[in-house]
């Protein structure tokens, strides 16, 4: 006999049908802050970090639900999701999001995701656009979220990253001062690396040629005295 769902099973969407990014300059640079942050706690198996991920807040209203482009969660173990329901992890809400806009976001669809980070207890909300390079940050104050009127060398108080926007476009900055890398740069910097390590291991083997040569001069310096020896005697003082 086949199972049957019951009607009081409630179904959470894993999707919201729209896609994670409209344009390779918004990807990118939802995929390097997800990637870098998720190295940043790589070895912290309780900070769980997560992009376009369904965020439901309240168990039963499947109608409440946000997906921000990158988020981190304190407290929460590492592993894969099919959403994120709060209910199921402790009730520990996402304490950072970020969002990338692209030219397609509106106004009052971003009004309303800073309405929903603010209710559902985000510490810490980010939003960059990289068309202009702006980036606007709002940061929980008591019970709401306030807007932070200074962005440049902001440094986050959750996750100790600092954003400069001195340069063309934005950087940011891991605690230790190590600049967020996208994946080209990580790939260049990888390639440079191999190419040192080939290097020095070249230099390495030549320098073992040199000294197994000198060796060998050596070795055949000592047979020709012993011959010389054995010959005609000691050398002469």
């Amino acid at each position: 006999m086949v199972s049957q769902l019951s009607k009081t099973e409630i179904i959470y969407p894993e999707s919201d049908g729209k896609p994670m990014a409209d344009n390779t300059k918004q990807f990118r640079w939802i995929l390097t802050i997800q990637q870098n942050i998720d190295w940043l706690y790589s070895n912290d198996p309780q900070v769980f970090v997560a992009g376009d991920l369904l965020w439901y807040p309240v168990e039963g209203q499947t109608e409440i639900s946000a997906a921000p482009d990158t988020m981190v969660v304190f407290g929460r173990p590492k592993g894969d999701r099919g959403s994120y329901k709060q209910w199921e992890e402790d009730n520990i809400a996402p304490q950072v999001v970020f969002e990338i806009l692209s030219p397609s976001n509106k106004s009052v669809d971003m009004a309303k995701k800073l309405l929903f980070y603010d209710r559902y207890g985000v510490e810490e909300y980010y939003i960059y656009n990289p068309e202009n390079d702006n980036l606007e940050i709002w940061v929980r104050h008591g019970s709401s979220l306030d807007s932070i009127p200074e962005s440049h060398n902001w440094v986050s108080p959750r996750l100790g990253i600092r954003f400069d926007l001195s340069a063309d476009e934005l950087q940011i900055y891991r605690p230790d001062g190590t600049k967020f890398y996208s994946y080209i740069e990580i790939h260049r910097m990888l390639e440079q690396e191999s190419l040192r390590a080939e290097q020095e291991s070249l230099r390495a083997e030549q320098e073992r040629l040199r000294a197994e040569e000198a060796t060998q001069k050596l070795v055949d310096m000592e047979a020709m005295l012993k011959q010389y020896r054995d010959r005609f005697g000691e050398l002469p003082q």
